[in-house]
């Protein structure tokens, strides 16, 4: 086998994005593109949020129909997809994973949003000793939504495997030259649970 057949990985994998965002977000591109040429079906998805209101970010109410839909659109993937998603888009996967423990074969979290900025004590992470569903975490250096440290320390409350992968001079966006390639290398350690 060469290395070209060695490097692929397999799978379906449904990715959203961020709350100001729709699915053909740059970030979301780039992954797409290197986590197909890795031999990944790869659908990004517009969240139904999205779709009913082009600008401004989620509404009280939104997050149960974007995970409704998301289930719904992983579903028509095939049994246990890979879930995946930038910011909010992410937390929702992780969310419904917590909820739903044998739906996915693993989660892609791009710059998951551990608290608002500037406001370290209110925490994302109730659902997080739930989550049975093995993770990986891809995340800037320099994100305000949390340090490293607070995402190590957060998860610790997760008992599924889980990998941090923190980019370096990187911010909530992960605006970095070859990101997909570093998602891609990264994801085969998801794929390979």
């Amino acid at each position: 086998m060469g290395r070209q057949d060695h490097d692929r990985v397999s799978g379906s994998l449904l990715l959203t994005h961020g709350a100001g965002a729709n699915a053909d977000a740059p970030l979301l591109l780039a992954v797409d593109e290197a986590l197909t040429a890795a031999g990944v079906s790869v659908s990004r998805y517009t969240l139904p949020y999205r779709r009913a209101r082009p600008h401004g970010p989620p509404r009280a109410g939104d997050p149960e129909r974007d995970r409704a839909g998301i289930r719904e659109a992983a579903a028509a993937l095939g049994p246990r997809p890979f879930l995946g998603g930038h910011s909010y888009g992410g937390r929702q996967c992780s969310m419904l994973a917590s909820d739903e423990p044998d739906f996915a074969a693993g989660l892609l979290l791009l710059s998951y949003p551990l608290h608002p900025p500037r406001d370290r004590k209110n925490l994302r992470t109730a659902h997080f000793p739930n989550l049975r569903t093995p993770a990986l975490f891809i995340h800037g250096a320099r994100d305000p939504f949390g340090s490293p440290e607070e995402m190590n320390a957060a998860l610790r409350l997760i008992p599924s495997p889980t990998k941090l992968v923190i980019v370096d001079r990187a911010g909530h966006d992960l605006r970095v030259p070859h990101i997909g390639s570093l998602v891609a290398d990264a994801f085969r350690w998801l794929s390979s649970l």
